[in-house]
């Protein structure tokens, strides 16, 4: 059965873990591999690690740290940054990954998604839409951490993901990005009307509460976080963490019910 899920999100940058403010100023919050380690403890649903250079910089997936990262993590765990090939996604799943995520290739040769799924499986198969909201209100997809603006309405690129045939889709707000003063609920309603697959929102959870909104809302749906995971206070101290027991088995209730809106 479908339920809810709530994923931190890390962010790697030349090998260590870093949190960006609308993807910008990336500050350095630690290992990456330590934060495995304390997510394990915390049993966490699901962990999403997303390197930010491997596109901007045109490099390959970094296998070694993918190993390293998939042979330290307990729990499922999803991984992007640089693929491009079914190749590159088949050798990272057998690393250990549950699944890769795709962003700017899978707007420049959408085709390729439809050859990943072939081999690794549908459900294996990550979109990432990073969305921005433009000077009159709709709403942009980016590439490239921001920099490229695909021309293609976000109407547009759902619609042709779907045909396509992917596994799940994360809209991730570049607004809401490190901002932590909460979700982007008019962006998340926008794209749960339009999407038919698993659908996960990434940016601006500031609190647990933030978490809980976003789920009591759209019922089944995933939540990811990034600072929200990673810092504590309003000086931003950095301390990994996850949602306390009660959000949780709110949460847990709200997926119990097995019902989307």
């Amino acid at each position: 059965m479908l339920r809810s899920r709530v994923s931190p999100c890390l962010l790697v940058h030349n090998k260590g873990l870093v949190k960006t403010v609308k993807f910008q100023d990336a500050k350095y919050v630690g290992d990456p591999i330590n934060a495995v380690k304390i997510f394990n403890e915390k049993e966490v649903d699901e962990l999403i690690v997303l390197d930010i250079d491997a596109t901007v910089e045109n490099k390959s997936p970094d296998y070694q740290m993918i190993k390293h990262l998939a042979n330290e993590s307990r729990m499922p765990l999803c991984y992007g940054g640089g693929i491009k090939t079914p190749q590159q996604a088949q050798e990272i799943i057998k690393l250990g990954v549950e699944k890769v995520a795709i962003s700017s290739e899978a707007l420049r040769n959408p085709s390729v998604l439809r050859e990943m799924a072939d081999i690794i499986g549908k459900q294996s198969v990550v979109v990432v839409l990073d969305v921005k909201k433009s000077l009159f209100g709709s709403y942009e997809v980016y590439t490239h951490n921001g920099k490229k603006k695909v021309k293609k309405k976000l109407e547009q690129v759902i619609s042709e993901l779907e045909q396509i045939g992917i596994g799940e889709l994360v809209i991730n707000s570049i607004d809401q990005d490190g901002m932590m003063k909460g979700y982007d609920m008019k962006l998340a309603e926008k794209v749960r009307d339009l999407a038919n697959v698993p659908l996960t929102i990434l940016g601006g959870a500031g609190s647990p509460d933030d978490v809980l909104k976003l789920i009591e809302k759209f019922k089944i749906i995933g939540a990811s976080a990034g600072s929200l995971f990673v810092f504590k206070g309003v000086y931003k101290a950095v301390l990994i963490s996850y949602l306390p027991e009660p959000i949780l088995s709110k949460i847990r209730e709200i997926a119990h019910l097995g019902k989307r809106n």
